[in-house]
């Protein structure tokens, strides 16, 4: 994963989470100028900063680095639906 990759994944994640930049680096424990910084693309976090970043997201490194399938995707940005309404949600995507 390349370092526009990460930025990216962060700015995602963190979206999909309803965070503000300002949020993410109070619960990370970074500036929120770090973070800007990483969403941009301008920095590369070190594997320490990433787990606090992760940690912040309430996700494990294992989780930002898995690649999401299309089910996750569609749903990961509505965090407030059942399960079976996901289930539903993906069923009525995948029929389009």
């Amino acid at each position: 994963m390349d370092r526009s990759e990460v930025a990216k994944r962060i700015r995602n994640l963190r979206i999909a989470k309803g965070m503000t930049q300002n949020k993410l680096a109070t619960r990370a424990g970074v500036s929120p100028t770090y973070i800007y910084q990483l969403e941009r693309g301008e920095k590369s976090p070190t594997i320490e900063y990433l787990d606090n970043i992760c940690w912040g997201l309430d996700i494990t490194l294992q989780e930002f680095f898995t690649p999401e399938s299309p089910e996750n995707s569609y749903t990961f940005t509505f965090p407030n639906l059942t399960q079976t309404q996901r289930e539903l949600l993906v069923a009525f995507l995948k029929s389009l």
